[in-house]
């Protein structure tokens, strides 16, 4: 197109390309019979998905070029949270359509079934895209064959797929802007030894509750007692640099401890003007995951409802293995257990007036 065209007229028809999309339903029942009346509804419903998917890599993506950066600019987090919002929104959508899919019985998808083998939504290249870009890596999938799953793809699309194995994932990005948080040190203030105070004062006094306690008998009160000693050890466990990179190094999580700690005081002190934003971004990706799960669980309820035990079209073990992602594939749940660790506001300890300034607005502490 020449520069003078650059604003030139175009019909709503061309712009959107319509013809190229809505021939693009080619129900494979009709190539040797008459056309399966469902199969077209199964079609669009995946293009539908596809398109979508689409916009959520456009989206995941731009969110990982701010963060691709030794320093994130701040003014950027506003538009990541807003851009991780509106994948949110387009995951309610992707729950949602399967209900539209439901509509479609059993038997009517029995009717083309045949005609899909073995093509299967294992094979959705944009969706394994996702998985990676988001954090889940090759080593936490969980896999229903010998080989890795990228030998479904062809050998330009396994080779673009091994590189972002290599690569940094959100999930790895998020994770070290959290540990580049500059109030967990303060001055003389640390933030990990004042919270660990913290905790030992709240069980203290959760302790001494129960003790003084005159409608619980002895036998209720121990029980009480042996639970928060519990509680209190599995606090000193999680909040010790040295057992929490153990576990770290163990595969139990995915989380460094300094990243651990900021999104802690990020949750904590989240009403701050300058944590209000990271707070939100950390809620939207968490609500992102959940909402993944979600969609996984659903799309594993419809599979179950269609097919009941029969195996996938790809070879999987159908529902069965549908199930097991559901509950294998949470790639942000280091997140999500940052509130095991939360304790009220009562117990918080008071930061430095300094850091309170530099967490404020500077009209807020101005006399």
């Amino acid at each position: 197109m020449k520069k003078t065209d650059k604003y030139a007229a175009i019909h709503y028809h061309d712009y959107l390309q319509l013809d190229a999309i809505l021939s693009s339903q080619i129900p494979r029942s009709g190539l040797y019979e008459n056309a399966a009346h469902e199969e077209t509804l199964f079609i669009i419903i995946h293009q539908v998905y596809e398109l979508w998917f689409k916009q959520i890599l456009h989206e995941v993506g731009s969110v990982m070029n701010m963060f691709d950066k030794d320093h994130v600019d701040e003014k950027n987090i506003g538009i990541a949270v807003a851009r991780i919002e509106r994948v949110n929104e387009i995951m309610k959508l992707l729950i949602q359509q399967i209900q539209v899919l439901e509509t479609m019985t059993p038997l009517d998808f029995l009717e083309f079934r045949n005609f899909l083998f073995p093509a299967s939504g294992f094979q959705s290249f944009q969706f394994r895209k996702l998985e990676i870009l988001l954090g889940l890596k090759i080593q936490q999938r969980f896999s229903y064959q010998s080989r890795p799953y990228y030998h479904e793809f062809d050998a330009k699309q396994q080779e673009e797929i091994q590189s972002m194995e290599q690569a940094k994932s959100l999930f790895d990005q998020i994770v070290q802007w959290l540990e580049r948080t500059p109030f967990l040190q303060f001055d003389h203030f640390h933030f990990d030894v004042a919270y660990r105070e913290a905790i030992l004062k709240m069980i203290e006094a959760e302790k001494q509750a129960i003790i003084d306690s005159d409608y619980l008998d002895d036998d209720a009160k121990q029980a009480r007692l042996v639970m928060i000693g519990v509680n209190g050890e599995y606090f000193g466990t999680v909040l010790d640099p040295i057992k929490h990179q153990e576990r770290l190094d163990a595969g139990e999580i995915r989380i460094s401890y300094k990243s651990m700690m900021a999104a802690i005081l990020i949750h904590l002190y989240r009403d701050a003007p300058i944590l209000q934003l990271p707070y939100r971004l950390l809620e939207s990706i968490t609500t992102m995951d959940e909402l993944f799960t979600t969609w996984r669980y659903r799309h594993a309820q419809m599979v179950m409802r269609m097919l009941g035990k029969k195996t996938g079209t790809g070879g999987s073990s159908g529902f069965d293995y549908l199930m097991e992602t559901v509950k294998r594939h949470q790639i942000f749940k280091d997140f999500q257990h940052v509130s095991t660790l939360l304790i009220p506001r009562s117990y918080l300890p008071v930061l430095p007036e300094k850091l309170q300034q530099e967490l404020g607005f500077y009209y807020s502490f101005k006399s």
